[in-house]
């Protein structure tokens, strides 16, 4: 499995994201999130808390999400350019995806397959 990680992952450092191949970035992002089960993470924003007296299960699940989070955080980031990533660095994965689609809106619409 580790391989498999590996070489996937080897797709988003070939070419790092400079702004003209945002689509091809994007897709090959969401191959390895969709591999690593990470998926969630760039498609719903970042859950609430539970409340102290939640039950476990649903603090584990908020543990999980926001482990995956920094684990796509760093990973999107670490496949940037240096001037994407000083725009985006202080953001969350859910909301670097959203801000890179409103900066690319117009790749978007050309293969508007692409965003679910």
């Amino acid at each position: 499995m580790t391989n498999n990680k590996i070489s996937l992952r080897s797709l988003l450092e070939k070419e790092k994201l400079n702004g003209i191949n945002f689509l091809d970035w994007f897709r090959n992002l969401r191959i390895v999130l969709k591999q690593e089960r990470k998926e969630h993470v760039i498609e719903e924003p970042v859950p609430d808390e539970p409340a102290a007296n939640a039950p476990r299960a649903d603090k584990d699940k908020f543990k999980k999400y926001m482990d995956d989070m920094v684990d796509v955080g760093c990973l999107m980031l670490a496949t940037m350019d240096s001037e994407l990533q000083k725009q985006h660095e202080n953001m969350v994965a859910y909301e670097m995806i959203q801000n890179l689609k409103e900066i690319y809106e117009g790749q978007a619409r050309q293969e508007s397959s692409v965003f679910p």
